[in-house]
């Protein structure tokens, strides 16, 4: 049951004190005193919200009473109701007694609970500000140590296993090998790679495992914005320098003073832009848009591209002084398809991650499901295996993923190790081997939709179940029971 403000009346008047109660009863916890002395002892032991005093009264004034509730119980919400209406009366009650409101007699029933129901949320409202004052006070203390210890977790989270998921033998290593003897050195480093293959997560690697690791990690995509808002968004601005900017703002760089910045599809900014980049990283310096002084800036960069800039270079699209600046160290990352190994470990984690975000549990994946996602070639690398991963948790009726739920695309992939059967079909060949390798894709990804119920996928196809079997024993596809024995052959081929 919920709990009804608790609102005091007090009034010498007992017909309108009975009138006040009937009034208010049904939207509050009315209490009645017909004097101030009795008014005392229910502020003393009750918890009231709202006072509603009538100004005559035989002792004193209700203001002069209600300017020693306001030194006594300050929290309490003060109002006062009277007959009479002087100006000077309405001005003492305000400045003496801080009184919210002033009711004037007769008062219209509706809007006098209309009142004191603003009333009550104004106490409401004050006691919260209270809290907050409270915690805002303990506040830097608390923040700067939960800061503290996620930083420090992060900081053991990749000196650990430099936070990539990967198997033991794994291409990564080498990667992961560069990133930890390179991230101590106060230099510029250049990710290279296809897209979603971790390339910010390897710049995170770098910072912290830097000296680096306490203060700010930003990031920025230079390639989702026009000049204009990446140079306001890195470099800061002044009020008025451009419409909009109605205050100033600091820059990424700024903020990331002391720390790492990285800028991420480096390859993606203008030549004009370029200049003013190289300009920063020469010098050190930022010049907010609107201002006429530079401000100095320690920060190291870390920048990432899916472009061969090397060849930007040459074609004098990217300017090469810039690119040297930003190349002290270049370090690629291997696409998810030449990373089968890892796919296990890494399929488990982004399922961890899904499961987290999305508040749905799941025990992992059919053996399966695992040998159809190592099949596949994953062009959109790690990104794309985690939205796949999302999909198939949020559509999943059991606990454990099945290759059932993968994507067509993924599904249509050939053996592991082989190439997917979803791709161009080669040019050379007779035309019924062609037909041959697109048949077996489609008969296999029925067959994995309707886990590989035979007589469900032939209806679905118009074949019989004879010759259905007769299909599967030509093109030699069979149910995968270990993920293992496939991954394994599939890196030996």
């Amino acid at each position: 049951m919920t709990t009804q403000p608790t609102v005091l009346v007090v009034d010498d008047d007992i017909r309108t004190l009975e009138s006040l109660e009937r009034t208010l009863a049904d939207d509050f916890d009315v209490r009645t005193a017909a004097d101030f002395a009795a008014a005392e002892r229910i502020l003393k032991t009750e918890w009231v919200q709202v006072i509603l005093c009538d100004q005559r009264m035989p002792d004193m004034t209700g203001v002069a009473f209600l300017a020693q509730v306001r030194e006594r119980w300050p929290e309490v919400v003060r109002m006062i109701i009277s007959g009479y209406t002087d100006a000077e009366e309405i001005l003492a009650a305000i400045n003496d007694a801080g009184i919210y409101q002033y009711v004037t007699k007769p008062w219209d029933a509706a809007q006098l609970v209309l009142a004191i129901r603003n009333a009550t949320e104004l106490f409401a409202l004050n006691r919260e500000n209270e809290l907050l004052s409270i915690e805002l006070k303990l506040a830097p203390h608390r923040l700067k140590a939960t800061v503290n210890e996620k930083r420090e977790a992060l900081q053991r989270a990749y000196s650990d296993d430099d936070g990539i998921v990967r198997a033991k033998s794994s291409p990564m290593n080498a990667v992961c090998d560069k990133l930890h003897q390179v991230a101590p050195y106060d230099i510029s480093v250049l990710l290279t790679g296809e897209s979603g293959t971790g390339k910010e997560l390897a710049a995170r690697a770098l910072h912290y495992n830097s000296l680096r690791w306490q203060k700010p990690f930003v990031v920025e995509n230079c390639g989702a914005l026009p000049d204009e808002l990446l140079e306001s968004e890195l470099f800061g601005y002044k009020q008025g320098a451009f419409t909009g900017a109605i205050e100033d703002r600091t820059g990424l760089f700024e903020r990331a003073d002391g720390g790492t910045v990285f800028l991420d599809e480096i390859g993606e900014v203008s030549p004009a832009f370029q200049v003013k980049l190289l300009r920063v990283l020469q010098d050190g310096e930022v010049r907010p848009l609107g201002s006429g002084r530079t401000r100095k800036v320690d920060v190291r960069v870390i920048a990432a591209t899916n472009r061969d800039l090397e060849k930007d270079v040459a074609d004098g699209r990217f300017r090469e002084d810039l690119y040297y600046r930003l190349a002290a160290v270049t370090v690629e990352l291997p696409p998810l398809r030449d990373r089968t190994g890892d796919l296990p470990e890494l399929a488990e984690a982004l399922l961890g991650q899904a499961t987290h975000d999305l508040g749905k549990p799941a025990d992992g994946f059919t053996d399966e499901a695992l040998a159809c996602m190592a099949a596949y070639r994953w062009p959109g690398n790690v990104r794309e295996l985690r939205n796949e991963i999302q999909r198939m948790l949020v559509e999943s009726g059991e606990a454990v993923l099945g290759a059932e739920l993968l994507s067509s695309r993924v599904l249509r992939a050939g053996p592991a190790g082989a190439a997917p059967l979803d791709a161009v079909v080669p040019l050379d060949g007779s035309l019924k081997a062609r037909i041959e390798t697109i048949e077996a894709s489609i008969l296999k990804e029925s067959l994995i939709r309707h886990r590989w119920n035979k007589s469900r996928a032939a209806r679905e196809l118009g074949l019989s179940r004879v010759g259905l079997r007769s299909k599967l024993e030509r093109y030699g596809l069979e149910k995968v029971e270990e993920f293992s024995t496939s991954v394994a052959e599939g890196a030996a081929g």
